[in-house]
């Protein structure tokens, strides 16, 4: 449902967070740099205060309705958010990014993954409001992924990155240096002016996002529909993702019930998704035509505490696992790229 917020709210707010990713994008553009532990800890908690002290002004401007599917949207997107950094640590690796621009490459990935999610995102609340039974779909292809990532297992991650067509494209039709140049995605090679692999690389990161989206907007659309609280949860959830890739490093590697718990979480909200569809069903085939009332509503404080439950047991039993002696997984955080000729 859409929840009747104030309009100068929200155009507050959508201005306040967009200036935050502004000023995120100048500060790395004028001194790009690798992060140390602690610098990516502080601005971890600082997107994660920022995301709570909006569920709480959430709270007090429209009550503990909007707050709690926000929290619940977060939580989900942000879950997500941490599985992405799996295929972009091995996009790093492949195209041997240098470790000083990898904060760039990130922010202009989450530049790309706003843009494109904004897309999905008014696509998906226009479809919605005109055809309900879309939460049919949205539900089976969710509960679709969770039976995906959950056969797949912790051995998901494992696997090599593999350039898709568009990135095969543009190494062919561009002139393309053999190695970087700085931050620059164009370079001066013999008298000629080139591509630097850097823009391969915002391709990869650009071309996985919008695969992604694909996952996480059906997601939270199965715990809000107001386009507004989606939008900012996907916001806040992305803003940290730049500083949460330094910080975890290889301790990624150690996450290795991960897939399960997001696997829960998938499959959870595409029942959730299924039942909603049942509360407003319009198609002939089913009961007539009639909603169908014996199936149970499930509330926000449900959907929040199975998210943090599912979060919580898979961090957990992950890290316990994995501390064990002879245990898969690097007891400390490996280097997010291996050392070349180009990255010393």
């Amino acid at each position: 449902m859409n929840h009747e917020l104030p309009v100068v709210f929200e155009v507050a707010a959508m201005v306040a967070v967009v200036s935050m990713l502004v000023l995120d994008l100048a500060i790395v553009r004028r001194r790009p740099h690798v992060p140390t532990t602690r610098e990516s800890l502080v601005w971890v908690l600082v997107y994660v205060g920022l995301a709570l002290g909006f569920a709480g002004l959430l709270a007090v401007v429209g009550g503990a309705a909007p707050a709690g599917e926000f929290l619940a949207g977060w939580l989900t997107e942000y879950s997500l958010s941490v599985d992405n950094l799996f295929v972009f640590m091995l996009i790093m690796s492949s195209f041997a990014v240098p470790r000083e621009q990898q904060q760039r490459v990130l922010m202009v990935g989450i530049v790309l993954a706003l843009v494109l999610r904004g897309g999905f995102i008014l696509a998906g609340a226009a479809v919605l409001e005109r055809w309900t039974w879309v939460f049919y779909l949205f539900g089976a292809f969710l509960v679709y992924t969770a039976v995906k990532i959950a056969r797949d297992g912790a051995g998901g991650g494992d696997e090599e990155y593999a350039e898709n067509r568009l990135v095969r494209a543009v190494r062919r039709v561009l002139p393309m240096s053999a190695g970087y140049d700085g931050g620059r995605v164009r370079t001066v090679v013999d008298g000629r002016r080139v591509f630097t692999p850097l823009v391969v690389v915002f391709v990869a990161i650009g071309t996985t996002d919008l695969l992604f989206a694909f996952d996480s907007i059906p997601a939270i659309f199965g715990l809000t529909q107001d386009p507004f609280l989606v939008f900012t949860a996907n916001v806040f959830a992305l803003m940290g993702l730049r500083q949460l890739y330094f910080l975890l490093g290889g301790l990624l590697d150690r996450l290795v019930y991960l897939p399960y718990g997001l696997a829960v979480i998938l499959g959870f909200i595409g029942l959730k998704l299924v039942a909603e569809a049942l509360h407003t069903n319009t198609l002939g085939f089913l009961n007539g035509g009639q909603p169908v009332a014996w199936v149970p509503e499930v509330p926000t404080w449900v959907s929040l505490a199975v998210i943090a439950v599912s979060l919580a047991g898979a961090t957990v039993a992950s890290l316990l696992v994995t501390r064990r002696p002879g245990a898969a997984g690097p007891a400390d955080p490996e280097p997010l790229v291996r050392e070349t000729d180009e990255t010393r």
